[in-house]
């Protein structure tokens, strides 16, 4: 079977095409992620829709069907680029750290810090949460679970390397890291939402409701207590 070949005979033709449109679609899925995590910063996640995300490239709504299998997925892979840089940010708030600690209120302090200056992190990480995993994987491809799976995994490897680190150590009884780790992670979503609420409820008298203020350094605050809590008495 003969191949085809450019005119000097030596590079096949078709592999130079190929090479250039998997290119270019890479390309556009880029200004795709890049467009719509524009909007989710400066709109939010909710009032960001398809067709402003495709206007803001300057495509029509059914180009970006062609490169994403629907809005699930492409939300899934902008929250891969924010679990990207968090974990950058959580491996450096540890980097001159040794005190077990330390470290552990350091890196809660780092993924609340992250979450209260980027909002939409949130709310798309917890909007990809609510979903089942079964429902998960009928509307986003593998690989973009295979990504969005490594995204996740590479920032929860810190804070479950602070942890074995600290039971290595003998200050923490942690019987199970990276459970702890997901725990710490899911608490931490649930506590910046919260924050950006910004009122905790109680009950003044039996049946009579009281609204009470609560500001997103306090929050951060009993995160990195509760944290040093639990990886401290073991669970």
């Amino acid at each position: 079977m003969s191949s085809i070949t450019s005119l000097d005979g030596d590079t096949p033709r078709v592999d130079g095409r190929r090479s250039a449109a998997a290119a270019r679609r890479r390309q556009r899925e880029r200004e795709i992620l890049e467009a719509t995590r524009a909007l989710f910063d400066e709109r939010g996640v909710r009032d960001a829709q398809i067709e402003d995300i495709a206007q803001a490239v300057g495509i029509n709504r059914a180009i970006v069907y062609r490169h994403f299998t629907g809005k699930e997925e492409l939300f899934a892979l902008t929250l891969v680029g924010y679990l990207d840089e968090l974990r950058v940010v959580l491996t450096d708030s540890v980097a001159d750290l040794t005190v077990a600690d330390e470290r552990l209120a350091a890196v809660v302090e780092a993924f609340v810090d992250f979450g209260l200056d980027l909002p939409a992190f949130v709310d798309c990480a917890q909007a990809l949460m609510r979903r089942t995993g079964p429902e998960l994987l009928e509307e986003i491809s593998e690989s973009a679970m295979f990504r969005l799976g490594r995204s996740i995994s590479g920032c929860l490897a810190v804070v479950g390397d602070v942890l074995h680190d600290g039971v290595e150590a003998g200050d923490f009884k942690v019987s199970d890291t990276t459970l702890l780790a997901n725990q710490l992670y899911a608490s931490g979503l649930g506590a910046l939402q919260l924050a950006r609420v910004g009122m905790l409820v109680s009950e003044a008298a039996p049946g009579i409701p009281a609204i009470h203020r609560v500001s997103g350094e306090q929050v951060k605050s009993y995160l990195v207590t509760s944290a040093l809590a639990v990886a401290r008495q073991g669970v």
